[in-house]
């Protein structure tokens, strides 16, 4: 899942793409309204998270445009006030969440991933094959009934595998859906998390390879004793 984070503050927007990270998203920013319009354009995301404090405009305001432009992306707004007018405002014109500060970082995390799951087509909280189950409310992994512990990277590249597991997915789309904007396309990040996912897991054959397009998730049966 990938997040734009608009957030004009270094301090508070270091803050949440941390927590955001360790939630197992790739989270790109925009200091301002008018790039984070510009970004969307050109990336599928699943969630918008917009200050209403920009520099150059109010997030509601920004909120308001986009959805009057037809987009349909899931937005937050954050607000920098315990205020019920202010939340209103921000439902009023098209979000789908409003946070006010203070806020626990772990609780924003928690309903952006809320939100991610809205987009597309709806994600179900299990998913199972053969032997392999992934419960992605609580980002926890089985194989065989024994827990499998991944890190944040490598369940978002298990996840997307798992709910496309009909589908080789290439390795511009996992670095597209799973990595921010800082990744190298050209590098060998997705082949190195897909190489420790299968040390993890203990199957060589679960995640297949399809030469030079990308990978696929095969059948998790049991092995024999």
């Amino acid at each position: 899942m990938r997040v734009l984070l608009i957030e004009a503050n270094d301090i508070l927007a270091a803050r949440l793409v941390a927590a955001l990270r360790a939630a197992g998203l790739a989270v790109d920013r925009s200091h301002d309204a008018a790039d984070g319009e510009f970004k969307q354009t050109c990336t599928r995301y699943d969630t918008l998270i917009v200050d209403r404090r920009l520099p150059d405009g109010d997030g509601a305001a920004m909120t308001r445009a986009l959805r009057g432009d037809g987009v349909r992306t899931p937005i937050l707004l954050l607000s920098h006030r315990d205020d019920p007018a202010e939340r209103i405002e921000g439902f009023a014109a098209g979000a789908d969440d409003c946070v006010s500060a203070p806020f626990a970082l772990a609780e924003l995390a928690v309903r952006v991933r809320a939100l991610c799951r809205r987009t597309g087509e709806t994600r179900p909280a299990f998913v199972r094959s053969g032997d392999l189950s992934l419960d992605l409310s609580r980002r926890a992994v089985t194989l065989c009934g024994a827990p499998v512990s991944l890190s944040a990277k490598e369940f978002a590249v298990l996840e997307l595998l798992a709910t496309r597991a009909d589908q080789v997915i290439t390795r511009s789309e996992l670095i597209e859906c799973c990595w921010d904007e800082m990744a190298d396309p050209r590098s060998n990040v997705v082949d190195a998390v897909v190489a420790r996912l299968r040390r993890r897991l203990g199957r060589p054959g679960l995640i297949q390879s399809v030469h030079g397009v990308g990978f696929r998730l095969g059948p998790a049966e049991s092995q024999a004793a």
